[in-house]
């Protein structure tokens, strides 16, 4: 006698997937949102060391403000979600990543649903940078401020999801992962004038910030959060951004479904 299992077979969705895995890792951050605030030191160092050495230069702190605070905005992103494939690492060794390959889930929402969990911390780190510069002379256009948010939700998506393909590529071997992530997250964040403006640096730096997509969205955060919202380089971010959140998509959900 065959008898028929009455278990409802469970097919895989790329959307209600997403939606789950997104939730999934979302837990954590709710559970426990001092992981969001204690991630927010090294640029609240940047914010209250680094600041006041440009405004003794410029003598004006509103002005300086201005163009620092949107760079260490998009230096949250940079370093908040270029470190994320280090968990997915940490899953791998221990076989948790393992049990979710088998799981019956569509395999690229366990990539696009990790990426844009990176959504959340990035939002809520930005607006509490936002809130402590404002008493010390910061200004913000409230529609630029959306927009820029967007853009940078839209960035750390495609920083979040070349992190965790990095990852996969990378397998185990956490000690080349955090190699490359170091060797490129620094040139970057430096030839993209977040710190320092480029104008007075040799013209190499120029060219290549010209082709850094750093650059234009650090550019475009400040032309948003000053209120010139129809600013080219706002158009520039946003394509820099979108092509980097695209690619970043693509080769991490091609890695993860050659994972096993």
């Amino acid at each position: 006698m065959t008898t028929v299992s009455s278990d409802p077979v469970v097919r895989a969705n790329l959307a209600r997937d997403t939606w789950n895995v997104l939730t999934r890792e979302l837990k954590p951050v709710v559970r426990d949102p001092f992981t969001v605030i204690f991630s927010l030191i090294q640029p609240l160092f940047f914010l209250g060391l680094y600041a006041p050495l440009l405004i003794g230069q410029t003598g004006d702190p509103g002005a300086t403000l201005q163009w620092f605070v949107p760079g260490v905005l998009v230096m949250i992103v940079l370093f908040g979600t270029g470190a994320t494939g280090g968990n997915l690492q940490y899953e791998m060794m221990t076989g948790s990543h393992e049990r979710t390959l088998v799981a019956p889930l569509a395999r690229s929402s366990l990539l696009v649903g990790r990426a844009l969990k990176e959504i959340a911390p990035i939002i809520v780190q930005s607006l509490v940078i936002v809130a402590i510069a404002l008493p010390f002379g910061f200004r913000l256009d409230p529609f630029g401020l959306v927009i820029g948010l967007a853009l940078l939700a839209v960035f750390g998506v495609g920083l979040g999801s070349l992190s965790y393909t990095l990852a996969l590529k990378t397998k185990e071997r956490d000690w080349l992962f955090w190699g490359v992530q170091q060797t490129l997250i620094f040139p970057l964040m430096i030839l993209s004038g977040m710190l320092l403006p480029l104008d007075a640096g040799p013209g190499w730096m120029s060219a290549v910030a010209a082709v850094n997509p750093l650059n234009w969205v650090v550019q475009a955060e400040r032309a948003l959060f000053a209120g010139d919202l129809g600013n080219v380089v706002v158009l520039w971010g946003w394509v820099s951004a979108l092509v980097l959140a695209a690619l970043g998509l693509w080769a991490g959900v091609r890695a993860i479904h050659k994972s096993n």
